[in-house]
């Protein structure tokens, strides 16, 4: 078993104050594989502290392009325990080993290598010619310190899309990884160090709630950014709201995949499937809810029944395994929820259902399939979190797009279709912050992600990522 007595704060390994400990509990053995502190609210403080003590530091001083070099150097040093950090992610969490390496580290490393490069030409002012004719500069100033409140779902991928563009902005962070999943952020750390990011730019202490909810309220943080649930989202925009404090929120989705007429469902389905159930089915931006046009429901379904029905599940670290387990009990139970309702509600699980009757331990559930769903059904209202899928059948394409956007969320999408310009145009009428064309990608790295609705507020990635880490300020020169 592993155990880790140190928080990483202000570029060094310091012993907690607090006694506490995290356990974390392989979701495949259910065994506790690892300890680790379970900062408390004088390990904030101290966090805080560093962070702010570098928001003035060597980094505030470093030319843009060479904070660009240093998170290249950062990239590079995750790469190099590419590995290492996809095993212990799926340890962690479960998510499959074919899936880890690319979809938890290099991933992430891509990010942060498109930062590198955005950062090497972002500017932080611009000069203009004012209303009345005087000379402006408008400065691009950090907004102080920011907080990160991590996932267990992809949890290296959100702490790169939070250090990118804060690194860029010059903004130090306080990173706070989720109780289930804090062993990938100590590799991280010695990422940091290994590429001479300076003290305080990255602290990380993985808490409970009532640090965590300590280290938002703290005056010495500026900005929160959230990724996560909408009730917990709910929750933290109310606290930043009370203390007119800047915050961006990345939260739920019940994202829709619409299948047009003319969709070659042979050749799509595995990479459909692939869009929805990415990750055991725990990624916000899956594609959850399969729109169908009535026509070609019968052939659709049974296509999408085979591909699922061919899925491995069993223990994530075999590189043949499609499915592993959900990432606690609670979770599982959950998810088991979900699926009794949607078969009160009518629906029929034409695929899965249950547990796996091989697998007597391990948090798993069954892929499953559901089919005669009406969008009204909570299993289509609801973010599930799992494996579970529903097909929902619609008229003409006016309806399928209403159907699409009749959800509380609007985080991602997809239409498939032979027709690829219709499909495009077709996106613009979509409610939600990406859709892809006959892709299964939720994201692009260089352009703006985040939600509609209940999906959010604020942008993450590009440029626009860095922007919610800056202030404006508007030097107005005299004339003459």
């Amino acid at each position: 078993m592993k155990v880790h007595d140190k928080l990483f704060i202000g570029g060094e390994w310091v012993a907690p104050a607090s006694r506490e400990t995290l356990e974390v509990i392989s979701p495949f053995t259910e065994e506790t594989v690892a300890r680790v502190p379970d900062a408390g609210t004088d390990d904030v403080d101290r966090a805080v502290a560093a962070a702010r003590a570098a928001l003035d530091g060597p980094w505030s001083r470093l030319p843009m392009a060479e904070r660009g070099d240093a998170i290249a150097r950062l990239s590079a040093a995750l790469q190099a325990r590419g590995q290492e950090i996809a095993d212990t992610i799926t340890q962690e969490m479960g998510c499959p080993a074919k899936w880890s390496l690319m979809g938890q580290v290099f991933s992430s490393t891509m990010v942060l290598d498109t930062y590198a490069d955005i950062a090497r030409s972002f500017s932080l002012e611009d000069r203009r010619t004012g209303g009345l004719g005087q000379a402006v500069r408008v400065r691009r100033v950090p907004v102080g310190v920011a907080a990160g409140i991590i996932p267990w779902n992809v949890p290296l991928f959100i702490m790169a899309m939070k250090i990118g563009p804060a690194l860029t902005a010059g903004v130090p962070l306080v990173l706070k990884p989720s109780p289930e999943t804090p062993l990938d952020a100590y590799l991280l750390a010695e990422a940091v160090i290994e590429a001479g990011i300076p003290p305080g730019m990255i602290n990380i202490v993985a808490a409970r709630t009532e640090a965590s909810e300590y280290l938002v309220r703290h005056p010495g943080v500026d900005k929160v950014a959230f990724t996560g649930s909408t009730n917990v989202g709910r929750r933290i925009g109310a606290i930043c709201g009370e203390q007119i404090k800047r915050a961006s929120l990345e939260l739920g989705g019940k994202s829709a995949a619409i299948l047009l007429e003319d969709v070659d469902i042979d050749a799509q389905a595995a990479e459909l499937i692939g869009a929805g159930l990415m990750n055991n089915g725990q990624a916000c931006g899956g594609q959850t809810r399969i729109l169908v046009p009535r026509s070609r429901y019968g052939q659709i379904v049974d296509a999408l029944a085979a591909t699922v029905k061919a899925l491995a599940v069993g223990d994530p670290s075999d590189p043949t395994v499609d499915i592993g387990p959900l990432v606690s009990r609670r979770q599982r139970e959950r998810v088991e929820g979900y699926i009794e309702a949607g078969k009160r509600d009518g629906a029929k699980a034409v695929v899965g259902g249950g547990r796996p009757a091989a697998l007597t331990r391990g948090w798993f559930v069954e892929p499953t399939l559901f089919t005669d769903v009406d969008n009204s059904m909570k299993i289509a209202r609801e973010e599930i979190f799992g494996p579970v899928l529903s097909v929902i059948p619609y008229g003409d394409e006016n309806e399928a797009v209403a159907i699409a956007n009749d959800s509380d969320y609007g985080l991602c999408g997809s239409i498939w279709s032979r027709d690829v310009e219709k499909a495009a145009e077709m996106a613009t009428r979509v409610r939600t912050g990406c859709v892809a064309i006959n892709s299964s990608v939720i994201l692009d790295f260089r352009s703006p992600f985040g939600g509609f609705k209940r999906s959010g507020l604020g942008r993450e990635l590009g440029p626009e990522g860095v922007d919610e880490y800056l202030e404006y300020q508007s030097v107005i020169m005299p004339f003459g």
